[in-house]
């Protein structure tokens, strides 16, 4: 069984993953599960250059393959914020919950039509033979007036999508999972995978 070794530690980002990745005979570790510490720097200027960066990173400290993913939220109406500073906005130590409530505070009085907005999520993978594949995919919505919905994380209670008529918070994981961007990238990942192992 291949190991995939993805360059994150955010636990909920490690489930999603393996949630997607489920029907390929592979095994996800995390970087912390692989006993790889290293301190990366996210100082490239697109989700691509990041992601990476993250993957280079891990890959120097192993000969398995690595994914690494960067994602954001952009809103229109603020100019594409935060964008590839989404985790970093406002501090790395502030709450999603202070920074979803900046936010829509930052949007009073915008309409809806004005209001919308797009997650993004760019995977590299640095193969044993360094090569490198990157995937890019979004989930178009807006951001709505209040928080709402239980699952999900980050920007998910905020982020509202027309054909659910709620929260990327309030739909189900499964049902997040099929229209995520991350979901999406990481399909793409799979595919150009596929073709390599």
């Amino acid at each position: 069984m291949t190991e995939i070794i993805f360059a994150t530690g955010n636990k909920d980002k490690m489930r999603e993953i393996r949630e997607i990745m489920a029907d390929c005979d592979v095994h996800i570790v995390s970087m912390k599960e692989a006993g790889i510490r290293v301190d990366i720097v996210e100082d490239g200027t697109t989700f691509e250059e990041n992601a990476k960066i993250k993957a280079r990173a891990v890959a120097a400290h192993t000969d398995a393959i690595v994914l690494a993913d960067d994602s954001g939220l952009e809103i229109d109406a603020l100019n594409k914020e935060p964008g590839v500073y989404s985790a970093r906005y406002m501090g790395e130590d502030t709450s999603y919950d202070v920074k979803n409530k900046n936010l829509i505070d930052r949007l009073d009085g915008v309409p809806k039509e004005k209001r919308t907005a797009r997650f993004v999520c760019a995977i590299a993978a640095v193969l044993p033979d360094g090569r490198e594949l990157v995937t890019r995919q979004t989930m178009e919505g807006y951001i709505g007036w209040e928080p709402e919905g239980e699952n999900g994380f980050g920007y998910d209670p905020i982020f509202y999508l027309d054909e659910y008529g709620c929260s990327s918070a309030a739909i189900s994981p499964e049902q997040k999972n099929a229209i995520s961007h991350r979901g999406k990238a990481l399909r793409a990942m799979k595919e150009l995978l596929k073709k390599e192992i």
